[in-house]
């Protein structure tokens, strides 16, 4: 399966992923254990079962398709299905549908891997419903507390235990799986780049270099209710004053080196006449400096608690995940920068604002990612896109690098 066969599978599995849980239009709403979700695991399970692949769940409901016998020195590729509110079309499914494209150009050739590969759709990879990012990654490599996780809510105050036994998975089994992770000598992932970095290079193709760190944070404003028309101005308690000031603070501290960003609030009572009682808020710093981030937060954090003690407001404030800077494993990366080049794909590595699964599994096991050109340069949104030649430029880089890795 070359050429324009790699191109008509590509665009048949992309074509009917992209039928799950919304449209390139008005964006996908694939969040773990939904019924968009769990439809596009069972889409997995048939990509899996036509190429003739073992499929499994591991007890932390990550999809594993094995071609090859299950064994110790597999190559680990693949990415998410979940997605954001809203999310693109390409963030995690290119990587995944990707992954089995390449699979089956290589079985057209290779009874057999030399060593076995694995196709992994990791669960939760965006944290969109319970907070926390690259839960499934997080969980398999024991880089979280299972119990932790299994009391996180989602927005209804549904438990992430809840949620599994509600989707027919067992919360006994989830926790770290030193047996699997040991099963994998190392992972490559594609991803359609999150920014405009291969545009600027004039590449379809590129290796990434290595993660910035980021964190997730929320802050809890405690106010008084009262009337819009009968409180005084100075006699309030308003939450929401001291939200803006989170907000500007949260703009100004990150200056040049920290991108901050407060994209998610919630107020009670929610109305337009009535001073809020409450407000949550999230807070997502990254930069290429962990300390930088750590400075800003502080910042913005010491900026307010001062702004709500002036305005008789409770604050209460949470990390609610930290990922640190990742850099990929030379040795791979410059393997596969090796093949790219074979390809006529020359670009210089990047480094990524963006987490993955790929810089989770790489602090224990050599890992690497392909990042195909993104035009807009947008993301977690559907403007999002990445061209039909562009991605499947990247289909053949990603089977380049695994016929190298695995069967020769």
């Amino acid at each position: 399966m070359i050429g324009s066969d790699m191109e008509r599978r590509f665009a048949d599995l992309f074509g009917s992923l992209g039928e799950i849980g919304g449209s390139p239009v008005s964006g996908y709403d694939r969040l773990i254990f939904n019924p968009a979700e769990l439809a596009a695991r069972r889409w997995f399970r048939d990509q899996a079962q036509r190429l003739n692949l073992d499929v499994q769940t591991d007890g932390n409901t990550n999809m594993w398709a094995w071609w090859g016998r299950e064994r110790s020195g597999a190559i680990g590729t693949g990415s998410h299905l979940d997605s954001v509110v809203k999310g693109g079309a390409f963030d995690g499914a290119l990587g995944v549908v990707a992954a089995f494209v390449a699979v089956e150009h290589l079985q057209q050739t290779y009874p057999e891997p030399l060593a076995p590969i694995a196709i992994i759709a990791f669960a939760g990879e965006e944290g969109a419903r319970f907070g926390l990012p690259t839960l499934g990654s997080r969980l398999l490599s024991g880089a979280v507390n299972p119990q932790d996780v299994l009391a996180r809510t989602d927005s209804r105050g549904t438990t992430f235990g809840d949620a599994m036994v509600a989707a027919g998975f067992d919360p006994d089994t989830i926790g770290p799986d030193t047996g699997r992770m040991a099963q994998l000598s190392c992972y490559v992932e594609l991803h359609v780049e999150q920014g405009r970095g291969l545009v600027d290079q004039g590449a379809a193709v590129g290796v990434i270099s290595d993660v910035w760190p980021h964190g997730r944070y929320r802050i809890e404003l405690t106010g008084i209710a009262d009337h819009a028309g009968a409180a005084t101005m100075d006699g309030r308690a308003d939450p929401m004053l001291v939200l803006a000031e989170w907000i500007r603070a949260a703009e100004e501290a990150g200056g040049d080196r920290v991108r901050t960003t407060v994209g998610r609030v919630v107020v009670a009572p929610n109305s337009t006449n009535t001073i809020a009682s409450g407000v949550s808020a999230w807070l997502d710093a990254r930069g290429a400096v962990a300390e930088e981030v750590d400075a800003a937060v502080a910042a913005i954090r010491e900026i307010t608690t001062n702004r709500a003690a002036d305005r008789n407001v409770g604050m209460g404030f949470q990390e609610e995940s930290w990922s640190p800077a990742v850099v990929f494993d030379s040795g791979l990366s410059e393997r596969t920068q090796s093949v790219l080049a074979r390809l006529g794909h020359e670009s210089l590595p990047l480094a990524t604002a963006a987490g993955h699964d790929a810089a989770v599994l790489g602090l224990q096991i050599p890992s690497a990612m392909l990042h195909v050109r993104n035009p807009t340069g947008v993301s977690h949104a559907p403007q999002e896109h990445a061209s039909h030649e562009d991605c499947v430029a990247g289909v053949e880089a990603l089977a380049a690098v695994l016929e190298e890795l695995a069967c020769r």
